[in-house]
């Protein structure tokens, strides 16, 4: 449970650096910060292997760069169900879905499975 809380967190800081640095995204209220967040989670968790597996082929060929759309496509639809979530196209959409990946990727270097924060020490001798 601890893990899913840290990670829902790391998801809100995407969303929040991605609404102040992205010009076209904007996000208001702190209730919808924690919405976006559980959404985002829900739908990369349901939605998006559905659509990747759809896509696959169009993903092959483009080799992998089709992965920025259909990451945007999950950005959008998060802020489609959202009222106080807007994104104003699709470039806001694509370098909004970048920094919460970003974000993600970067607080997981340092996360656990578990939500812990943990430290590999390689001892050489």
């Amino acid at each position: 449970m601890q893990g899913i809380v840290i990670r829902m967190l790391i998801s809100m800081l995407g969303l929040y650096l991605a609404s102040e640095i992205v010009p076209g995204v904007r996000i208001e209220g702190t209730g919808s910060f924690i919405l976006a967040a559980l959404l985002l989670g829900i739908v990369n968790a349901i939605v998006r292997p559905v659509a990747f597996i759809m896509t696959l082929p169009l993903t092959i060929i483009t080799l992998g760069l089709f992965l920025f759309v259909l990451n945007a496509a999950m950005f959008g639809l998060v802020a489609a169900l959202l009222d106080d979530f807007t994104v104003s196209g699709f470039w806001a959409a694509i370098f909004g879905a970048i920094v919460v990946s970003l974000t993600s990727t970067v607080a997981s270097w340092f996360i656990g499975p578990k939500g812990r924060y943990e430290v590999y020490i390689d001892r050489r001798r």
